[in-house]
């Protein structure tokens, strides 16, 4: 009986380690997948300096690999739910690597915008390929967990730009900063390749992903109603990330590693939000949390805007932007993969993310046109009023959805 009860203990400790594992694996390719928006953010400052990159010229870096998310995440669900998750993130982590070494190789404005053009592939295949990996190899108790961790990576990469890769860049230099975080991509692609077991085979062409949603992906389920949250909720999210390091250094005076930590303190509240947020997204209480999120984001706006005036108000805006505007994509996901059919979270993640990026294409220029003549106070009011249209979005939903929630679990 001892030896029977010794097998099975060591059995669960090796599944606890595979889970462990898995997630590490998740919340990293996470982190790479955006790493190059975290860098233009926190290095923003010595780009403008030493690059000669003006402030609208680097909200459309951000534009351009958005821009490029958008377009592509639609064809990036398809292609996950038909080749697998493996195959998905090893190509996720090595075109992060190729982006990441081109913007470290940049000698002006053009290139960095064929990088940044690039880096939008692996964006648009991240969370169809971090989500269908958690549909195949998580317990449906755990996905909600696992998901506000593994999304946590995109605040985690938000933390390494902010802090470690910004004083390597006093140290090394930007471009040196740049080319060690491609090489981390490389080696988290071998990762990949290694730790993931083989995809399997891809169902015969013109073969149906699985069947239809009756309301995921309908005018009544959330995936419309979430992309378009997406679209508000990232605008405002994208110019935070772009703008908070370059006003700390030009409007409030930081030197260009101090301004960089607070995109790492931004990275850090996120970590906390998303995974706490995802934690307490319940099926019952999940539609509901994104309009509470984005009112909080509300809140973070303003008090960015009132930094203008008092400068240590700049570092509550940044834990609050964290936990309560970047939190609200995670819970996003985990609505997604509560609601869509079998073989289509692949295609619903894509459409929900699309919106996501769509936003973060959009929100930038839109700030850089104040930025440049350096109205940062009515840049902060517009994030605010971006994070309470995607409130509104929201709460109509969820609204909407109630009749439907009362009938019963689906």
């Amino acid at each position: 009986m001892r030896s029977a009860g010794t097998a099975a203990e060591a059995s669960a400790d090796t599944g606890e380690g595979q889970a462990r594992g898995l997630t590490a694996l998740l919340t990293t390719a996470m982190a790479f997948s955006m790493m190059q928006l975290f860098l233009l953010g926190a290095l923003g400052p010595r780009l403008v300096d030493r690059l000669g990159v003006s402030e609208t010229v680097l909200g459309l870096t951000t534009t351009v690999g958005f821009g490029t998310a958008a377009v592509l995440s639609p064809v990036g669900g398809r292609i996950v739910d038909r080749i697998g998750p493996r195959r998905a993130l090893v190509t996720l982590l090595a075109l992060s690597a190729v982006a990441l070494g081109l913007i470290g190789a940049a000698p002006g404005s053009g290139l960095l915008l064929v990088a940044v053009a690039l880096g939008g592939l692996p964006q648009a295949l991240a969370n169809p390929a971090t989500n269908k990996a958690i549909l195949a190899s998580v317990p449906a108790p755990r996905r909600g967990a696992v998901t506000g961790t593994k999304q946590s990576g995109v605040q985690l990469g938000a933390f390494v730009a902010g802090l470690p890769l910004a004083v390597a860049a006093s140290a090394i230099g930007w471009r040196g900063a740049v080319w060690v975080a491609a090489g981390a991509a490389l080696l988290s692609a071998l990762w990949a390749w290694r730790a993931l077991p083989a995809d399997a085979s891809p169902p015969p062409k013109g073969a149906a992903s699985g069947p239809a949603p009756s309301r995921p992906g309908g005018p009544g389920g959330p995936v419309p109603w979430l992309a378009a949250f997406s679209l508000f909720l990232g605008a405002g999210i994208a110019s935070v990330n772009t703008y908070l390091a370059l006003f700390g250094s030009r409007h409030l005076d930081m030197g260009p590693t101090v301004a960089g930590a607070l995109v790492a303190v931004l990275g850090v509240a996120g970590i906390a939000g998303r995974v706490g947020w995802s934690r307490a997204a319940t099926p019952g209480r999940a539609p509901w949390l994104p309009g509470l999120l984005a009112g909080g984001a509300v809140g973070a706006a303003v008090l960015l805007a009132a930094a203008v005036r008092v400068d240590l108000l700049v570092w509550v805006a940044a834990v609050a932007v964290g936990v309560f505007a970047v939190s609200g994509n995670a819970v996003s996901m985990v609505l997604v993969m509560q609601r869509s059919a079998p073989g289509r979270a692949g295609q619903d993640s894509a459409r929900v993310a699309a919106g996501f990026f769509a936003g973060f294409a959009v929100g930038p220029p839109l700030f850089g046109l104040l930025a440049e003549h350096g109205r940062y106070g009515e840049g902060w009011v517009l994030v605010a009023g971006e994070f309470a249209l995607a409130g509104a979005v929201a709460l109509a939903w969820a609204v909407r959805d109630r009749p439907t929630r009362a009938d019963g679990p689906r």
